[in-house]
């Protein structure tokens, strides 16, 4: 299993519910695919640097997980077709890094 930290970036146009249930369903792909999530934040709706489907804010979700890269790959298709993911990031990283991030103590 690999090591990855995640950004991932939602839409400002979906609601709070609509929020958890991104959340839930990018879990759930983890977790069907024998993956691990070590720790997550939610850093909340901010600025973005440039524009996105001409969205000048994003929801922003911090996740520290584990899972193989073959599994990881079907994950991306999936969030590449969902509508309400503007981006997404993994890195691979040798150790997670301590919580809370800098972005999470920053006001909002």
């Amino acid at each position: 299993m690999n090591k990855f930290e995640t950004v991932l970036l939602l839409s400002p146009e979906i609601s709070s519910q609509e929020v958890n249930n991104e959340h839930k369903k990018f879990k759930d792909y983890i977790l069907n695919s024998d993956g691990k999530i070590i720790n997550e934040e939610d850093w909340g709706l901010r600025d973005l640097n440039y524009s996105i489907k001409k969205f000048k804010k994003a929801f922003y979700n911090f996740f520290q997980i584990e899972i193989s890269g073959s599994d990881l790959v079907k994950i991306k298709n999936d969030l590449n077709q969902n509508d309400k993911v503007l981006r997404h990031i993994f890195i691979k990283v040798k150790e997670h890094q301590e919580l809370p991030t800098k972005l999470n103590n920053e006001k909002k």
